[in-house]
């Protein structure tokens, strides 16, 4: 009798315990929405609060202050790589004194885990720890962003977020005319005719 409960007991234990151990019940990151509404559609994020605190917490701010409202869509990097389309769009508050909070630290992709993909959020900067309300998204994936030794920029871009939305609205942003005298430097060409606006930045209603 002994030795066919010990059995049971064993069998039992061989298919429960494995049962538990293929459940690991990990939650996904933390993160929270935001719509970008423009004047040629909506574009919703998903902003990474608990991956990359620092940097989509001041988006955060720019969003609840409102100091998005009114800004626009205003340059279009376009790549002519493969997939098309390729490059990048960038839009906030272009140094307004009135709308810009202070720089904030960098934080890296090496630290974040984030990556430079499709539809990724990512703050624009000068040197490291001078971003402060200038953001871009992505088309399509761009490793050479990423903090990497090897990229031509080691620290790279702090990634934030991701379009979870509307990224066929990025598209047509992205393919508006752009002024061939319009900007500086490199971005000289990049720099849209017509800008588009920002009318609202708003947290996402939750579902």
């Amino acid at each position: 009798m002994a030795t066919r409960i010990a059995a049971a007991l064993a069998a039992f234990v061989s298919l429960t315990v494995p049962a538990l151990a293929q459940d690991p019940a990990t939650p996904a990151p933390r993160t929270v929405a935001v719509e970008l509404q423009t004047t040629m559609g909506t574009i919703t994020v998903a902003l990474e609060v608990e991956r990359a605190p620092i940097t989509a917490g001041n988006f955060l701010r720019y969003v609840d202050e409102q100091r998005l409202d009114g800004t626009v869509f205003y340059r279009s990097m376009i790549l002519d790589w493969e997939p098309h389309p390729n490059g990048l769009i960038q839009g906030g508050t272009q140094f307004d004194p009135a709308r810009i909070l202070p720089p904030i630290a960098h934080e890296p992709t090496s630290v974040t885990g984030l990556t430079h993909g499709r539809g990724a959020l990512s703050m624009a900067r000068n040197e490291p720890g001078s971003a402060n309300g200038d953001f871009s998204i992505l088309l399509q994936a761009q490793p050479s962003m990423d903090a990497d030794p090897d990229n031509p920029d080691p620290l790279g871009y702090a990634v934030f977020g991701t379009v979870v939305g509307g990224m066929d609205v990025v598209e047509a942003i992205h393919a508006a005319p752009r002024d061939p005298d319009k900007g500086e430097g490199w971005m000289k060409g990049e720099m849209l005719a017509q800008p588009v606006i920002i009318t609202r930045a708003v947290r996402a209603a939750a579902e």
